[in-house]
């Protein structure tokens, strides 16, 4: 799995100009699942993303979790984040999980930020979306295994 996350003031996600999801404070995790991923590695990855010191804290800028200010997801399904460019110009998405394997997963890895007590909004998989994201700081963090 790979994900980008991004600490936010708000996002928001958008298809066919209808908001399908929406947060204030909190992280948008834009989740790339491989064909190789397996539920262990959802819950893993959602794992470290609930507990990522990557909040301000009361005495260092970076120091506290999503868990610890109470702040939300929004979680965007992103497959491009598995291309591989190492040949040529054109990104290959071969290593991409199929469809309904990236939808499960995906589906995991918001059960488990749920599971940790995270509000989870998400996009709607596989379609089209304008992702609204208003970056704090900011703080961007790249993840996967």
């Amino acid at each position: 799995m790979r994900a980008v996350i991004q600490r936010v003031s708000r996002g928001a996600v958008r298809v066919a100009n209808e908001t399908v999801g929406e947060i204030g404070a909190g992280v948008v995790v834009l989740l790339g699942v491989m064909a190789t991923d397996t539920s262990a590695d959802a819950e893993t990855l959602a794992d470290k993303v609930a507990k990522l010191r990557i909040f301000r804290g009361e005495s260092k800028p970076i120091d506290a979790s999503l868990l610890d200010v109470g702040g939300a997801a929004l979680v965007i399904s992103q497959f491009t984040l598995c291309a591989n460019t190492r040949k040529g110009n054109r990104p290959s998405f071969a290593q991409a999980a199929a469809p309904a394997d990236g939808r499960a997963l995906y589906e995991r890895f918001c059960a488990r930020l749920v599971h940790h007590g995270v509000s989870v909004a998400t996009g709607r998989f596989g379609a089209m979306m304008d992702v609204e994201i208003h970056n704090d700081g900011p703080v961007t963090i790249a993840l996967g295994w």
